[in-house]
């Protein structure tokens, strides 16, 4: 089962909108960060480890490297994965930081794991990717995805596999004014849920199917960012200035003035 959503909001200013709301209701903190998506931020770790913040891999205003398995600043009796989660976990940042090399050559990458049940768990795995080198007219870039995994195994040998992905985009175009060209700031999120049903009997096998049924959808989605921001960018531009009618009318008043020409008895261009 598939299921898709669309918003077009501009997350960038949603991110400060967000921290405003905090500062008037702190008492709804949890609530607010627990149900908004934010761009991710990127932190390092006591060894210089970069890793990314997020929801999942916070407990009060600190946050879990996934390398050092660690809280900054420093929380005592702060949330852990069990000590089985934690191998996964270890072996899931090195397969996905290996995913983020072939994919997006470049970024960071975090993966979590937390226990639901006695025998079920789940996992987020993260990506960002920013524009590192300023393209001509190109003033920033951000791409950052948010995988969320649900493992729940079943009685056969079969583990029931719930994936909620979230892909923020945002491309800022800055052209010079003598260039004749206006800047573009196009931002939004695109979130996709998948379910299946897949054969895992070891901690390697849960992570190889998370890992394909991510990168299917990371595929899937791009392919669908190309088509509905792009495409329908295109499509509005088309709407306001159309290229091709105005060589039409062009080619029809080239016609009647020949015409004209001709008639009054001048030479026809």
């Amino acid at each position: 089962m598939i299921c898709t959503s669309m918003a077009a909001i501009p997350w960038f200013v949603m991110s400060s909108s967000l921290e405003e709301l905090v500062d008037l209701v702190p008492d709804l903190t949890d609530d607010l960060l627990n149900t908004v998506d934010q761009p991710l931020q990127v932190a390092k770790d006591s060894k210089g480890n970069g890793y990314l913040l997020c929801d999942y891999n916070r407990d009060g205003d600190s946050y879990r490297s996934p390398w050092t398995n660690e809280y900054d600043p420093p929380v005592e009796d702060g949330v852990l994965p069990s000590d089985k989660l934690r191998g996964m976990e270890t072996i899931a940042n090195d397969v996905f930081q290996g995913y983020l090399d072939m994919y997006y050559e470049g970024g960071a990458s975090s993966v979590y794991f937390w226990d639901i049940d006695d025998t079920s768990f789940a996992a987020c795995v993260l990506f960002k990717k920013d524009v590192e080198e300023k393209k001509k007219g190109l003033r920033a870039g951000n791409w950052d995805a948010i995988h969320v995994v649900e493992v729940r195994p079943q009685r056969n040998a079969d583990s029931f596999y719930k994936l909620t992905s979230t892909i923020m985009l945002r491309l800022n175009t800055d052209h010079h004014v003598d260039s004749n060209q206006g800047g573009l700031n196009l931002s939004g999120s695109m979130t996709r849920q998948q379910e299946k049903a897949l054969p895992a009997s070891t901690p390697q096998a849960h992570i190889a199917n998370m890992g394909k049924m991510i990168e299917d959808m990371e595929n899937s989605m791009r392919d669908s960012l190309q088509t509905v921001y792009f495409g329908k960018t295109k499509s509005v531009v088309n709407g306001l200035y159309k290229p091709a009618a105005q060589e039409k009318n062009r080619q029809e008043m080239q016609q009647a003035l020949q015409a004209e020409m001709q008639r009054r008895g001048g030479p026809a261009q």
